[in-house]
């Protein structure tokens, strides 16, 4: 088809480019999404955080001037000496105990398997009290003990009510308990090796304790350190017990000085309350960094320190902040 005369044709609007946006770059900002139902969750956590913080700070019955006489007395930090040394003492035998309990479990003895499972069946049945109350009055059963053949001659004997402190008791008592607890969370640990370890192990002819102690157990400790640190925190608490047996402990110092000043029973386990938060923040913190070294070869990142957590949310605040100011 011809034009007319003097005609011009228009050529054909190209299409745009395909990295040239067909829009402003204002009109394709994405809105971040609405969530109604976290921000009123948030303000309702809010809200009953600050009724809590008020309460505790204005409420008279809990007598925070006495709460700041008792918290550094003598008394209570000698009692607080006694828990630590307590734990302690109680945390390393209990592991050692834990560790034997569970080779045993794992070992092709029968009777070593037998022994191991009975002994974890009876001290994780019995309740810690009646353990530590059996043993404080261990030496009206049997008042003297002794090592020797079977049946026959003694070589050694001794006075068990002279050997049984209240210190010991209490250490005896509490070791026993954790070894059974902390032989499940040892078994549990080894069990998660993978199989190839101990095949590849054994196929470079390394001795059975070598191949436990550097292959096996440093990577089962990733699977037994968070696990035994519930423990290890539980032990903390569990320490208020030794009480009964005549050890003034840290909650025994307070229990001792609430019942000579009974107007003060709030503040001193105010006091108590505080001092346990304390000490379980730093084992919780200790506990992060042996996760954290543990995790080196396992993980590609490492997992980010609190303060690097903290520098990172902040960064996150202030950048929602100006994207919810600019719309």
């Amino acid at each position: 088809m011809s034009e007319p005369p003097g005609a011009t044709i228009a050529a054909p609007e190209a299409p745009p480019a395909a990295d040239e946006p067909s829009e402003p770059l204002a009109a394709q900002r994405v809105l971040p999404l609405r969530r109604p139902g976290r921000r009123i969750a948030t303000a309702v956590a809010l809200v009953l955080v600050a009724q809590f913080a008020h309460g505790l700070v204005t409420n008279p019955f809990y007598q925070w001037d006495r709460f700041g006489y008792w918290f550094l007395r003598p008394t209570i930090l000698d009692g607080l000496v006694i828990t630590l040394e307590v734990t302690a003492y109680s945390a390393v035998l209990g592991l050692l105990g834990g560790i034997l309990l569970a080779l045993a479990r794992l070992s092709k003895s029968p009777v070593l398997r037998a022994v191991s499972w009975t002994y974890v069946w009876a001290l994780r049945s019995v309740p810690l009290i009646v353990v530590l109350l059996f043993l404080y009055n261990f030496s009206a059963l049997y008042k003297t003990l002794s090592i020797g053949v079977p049946f026959g001659p003694a070589f050694f004997s001794f006075d068990e009510s002279k050997l049984a402190t209240d210190m010991a008791v209490a250490v005896v008592g509490l070791s026993l308990n954790e070894a059974a607890y902390a032989a499940e969370v040892v078994r549990g640990g080894i069990l998660s090796v993978d199989q190839g370890q101990h095949e590849a192990a054994a196929a470079l002819g390394l001795p059975k304790g070598y191949q436990f102690r550097k292959i096996v157990f440093p990577q089962a400790l990733r699977s037994i350190t968070p696990n035994y640190v519930n423990q290890l925190i539980g032990l903390i608490k569990s320490t208020s017990l030794v009480f009964y047996v005549s050890l003034l402990d840290l909650f025994g110092s307070a229990q001792s000085m609430g019942s000579t000043y009974p107007g003060d029973i709030v503040p001193l386990l105010l006091v108590v309350t505080v001092w346990y938060l304390i000490l379980t923040s730093i084992v919780s913190v200790i506990q992060f960094y042996v996760e954290r070294h543990y995790a080196r070869g396992a993980t590609r990142t490492l997992p980010p320190t609190p303060f690097q957590k903290l520098r990172t949310g902040l960064t996150d605040l202030r950048a929602r902040i100006r994207r919810e100011a600019a719309v």
